[in-house]
C-alpha cells in the first residue's frame, strides 16, 4: 500500500549524508512492506536478510565486523555481489543481533557506498540499552500506522486527501464532501492504521474480520511481553497495557498508577511505560503548567495521559462492538469522546513526530487537550468529541497567554471564529499551516 514515508527513503538514498538508516516502528506497522517495495523500485536487486527468521545469518557477524568480509559473505550466501548503490542491502529483526546492531558503525565509516537500511519491530528498545547504539553512524526514520490521509490513499478515495491537502484557507467545504469525509473519518476510527486492517476493509468492508485482524495483532505484542521484556516487568507491562481503553474512559484521562493495579507506585512501573514507549506501542503526553519553550523543559512527567499507538486497536482493545459503525456518530462519543483523543495524538505524533503534550492550569480548574509545538510557536488545540462549539478550556487559556490564534478541532466543519479556527477532525493534518503567525485579512493566517 502506499505509505507517505516512501519520500522520506528516496530522500535518504540521493542525501549527500546518507549512512546506515534505522527504521523504527511497531510490529505490523509495515515496515517490511515498504522496505521490500522501496527496494524493487529504486534498486536493481535487493538482499534480504531477517534476523529472527534465519538465525545462521548471525554468525557472518561472529568472527569481526570488517564490512567487506561482511559483504563477501552475504554475497556469497545470496548469490548477489553487494559492491555499488545498485544494491540494497535489508537487514530486518537487527535488534536480535548485537553485532549486526554494532556492524553499522563500521559500514558507516568504511563503506558509506552501500545502502543499508536495518529495521525492527522492537528496535527502540534495544537502543535503550546501554552499548547497543552506533552513536553518530546512522539515520533514523520511524514507520507509524497510517495517518488518517493514508488511508484514505488505502480504500480508493485519495480525491478526498487532494481535497484536504488544496485547502490552503479555514473556509468550509461543500457539504457534501464534509459529510463523506466525516464518513471517511468513522470509518478509519473502526478500522484504524494498521496496514493489514486497512487493506481487509478496501477489499471486503468485513467489520468482523478486521476486529479479527486487530486481536491477532494485539496478541502479538502481548507474545512480545513474554518474549522480549525483562522478566519482572512481564505482568507491568499486561497490567499497563490492558489498562488503557480504562484511563481513557475517565473524565480527564490522566494515567493514574493505582488504577493499574491496588497499591501501585510510580517507581514499580516506570520501566514497563519507558518499555511500551520505545516499542512503539503507547504515546505519552505530559502536563504543563508553564507554556514556554521549549516544552520538555517545563512538562510534569509524572502527570501523564496514555494513548495508545492506534484508534482502531484501542477499539479492539476496549471491545468496541462494529455495530457502531452504523450508528451515525455515537463511535465518536463513546467512552467520553477516548477515539477521538487518542486519533488526533496518533496523527499529531505521526505527521509531527513530536513529543505530546497537554496544559493544565495551576490549581487544575482548567485543561486543554494538546499544546503543539511548531519551530519557534506553541498553539493551543482542543479537541471535542461531537459538535458542541463552546471552548471554555480554550477561553481560559487565551485569558492567560493570550496567542495570536488557538485551535479547535471537532466534527464541525472548517471556519474562523475571531481568534479560533475549527479544524475539522478529519483534517487535523492541516493544523501547523493553519496556526502560522500572519494576518488572515491578508489571505495569510495570524
Amino acid at each position: 500500500m502506499k505509505r507517505d514515508i516512501y519520500q522520506k527513503l528516496s530522500a535518504w538514498k540521493n542525501s549527500r549524508r546518507r549512512k546506515p538508516l534505522l527504521m523504527q516502528g511497531a510490529r505490523q506497522a509495515g515496515k517490511t512492506y515498504i522496505i521490500k517495495a522501496f527496494g524493487q523500485s529504486e534498486y536493481e536487486q535487493t538482499v534480504y536478510c531477517n534476523f529472527e527468521e534465519d538465525h545462521g545469518i548471525e554468525s557472518f557477524f561472529d568472527k569481526d565486523l570488517d564490512p567487506d568480509r561482511i559483504l563477501r559473505d552475504l554475497s556469497l550466501y545470496y548469490n548477489v555481489k553487494i559492491d555499488s548503490d545498485r544494491v540494497l542491502l535489508v537487514f530486518d529483526e537487527i535488534q536480535a543481533s548485537n553485532r549486526a546492531l554494532s556492524a553499522m558503525k563500521y559500514f558507516a565509516e568504511q563503506k558509506r557506498d552501500i545502502h543499508i537500511i536495518a529495521a525492527g519491530s522492537l528496535l527502540g528498545v534495544k537502543l535503550s540499552e546501554p552499548g547497543s547504539f552506533p552513536v553518530g553512524k546512522v539515520n533514523f526514520l520511524t514507520l507509524f500506522p497510517m495517518t488518517f490521509l493514508e488511508f484514505l490513499d488505502g480504500v480508493g478515495e485519495s480525491r478526498y486527501r487532494r481535497l484536504i491537502e488544496e485547502q490552503t484557507r479555514p473556509e468550509p467545504l461543500p457539504d457534501a464532501f464534509h459529510a463523506s469525509l466525516i464518513d471517511l473519518l468513522r470509518q478509519y476510527y473502526f478500522t484504524g492504521g494498521m496496514p493489514e486492517a486497512v487493506k481487509h476493509f478496501a477489499e471486503t468492508g468485513d467489520a468482523l474480520e478486521i476486529r479479527e485482524i486487530q486481536e491477532e495483532i494485539i496478541k502479538s505484542y502481548v507474545m512480545d511481553f513474554a518474549k522480549h521484556a525483562p522478566a519482572s516487568d512481564i505482568p507491568k507491562l499486561t497490567r499497563i497495557w490492558d489498562s488503557i481503553p480504562r484511563h481513557l474512559a475517565m473524565e480527564n484521562k490522566k494515567f493514574i498508577f493505582k488504577a493499574v493495579k491496588k497499591g501501585a507506585r510510580a517507581r514499580e512501573y516506570e520501566n514497563a511505560i519507558i518499555w511500551l514507549e520505545d516499542a512503539g506501542l503507547i504515546h505519552r503526553s505530559a502536563a504543563v503548567e508553564t507554556v514556554k519553550r521549549p516544552l520538555k523543559h517545563y512538562a510534569d512527567h509524572g502527570c501523564f495521559k496514555v494513548f495508545a499507538l492506534d484508534v482502531g486497536l484501542l477499539g479492539a482493545m476496549s471491545k468496541t462492538p462494529a455495530a457502531l459503525l452504523a450508528k451515525g456518530d455515537r463511535l465518536f462519543t463513546e467512552f467520553e469522546g477516548a477515539f477521538v483523543e487518542n486519533y488526533v495524538a496518533q496523527q499529531i505524533t505521526a505527521h509531527y513526530q513530536s513529543p505530546l503534550y497537554y496544559w493544565r492550569s495551576r490549581g487544575g480548574k482548567a485543561e486543554l487537550d494538546f499544546l503543539c509545538e511548531f519551530e519557534d510557536r506553541i498553539r493551543p488545540l482542543e479537541v471535542k468529541a461531537g459538535i458542541n462549539p463552546r471552548s471554555k478550556s480554550l477561553r481560559s487559556y487565551d485569558s492567560q497567554f493570550s496567542p495570536p490564534a488557538l485551535a479547535r478541532t471537532t466534527l464541525l466543519n472548517f471556519k474562523k471564529d475571531g481568534k479560533i479556527i475549527n479544524i475539522p477532525l478529519y483534517a487535523i493534518s492541516k493544523l501547523e499551516e493553519f496556526l502560522g503567525d500572519t494576518d488572515y485579512e491578508s489571505g495569510v493566517w495570524f
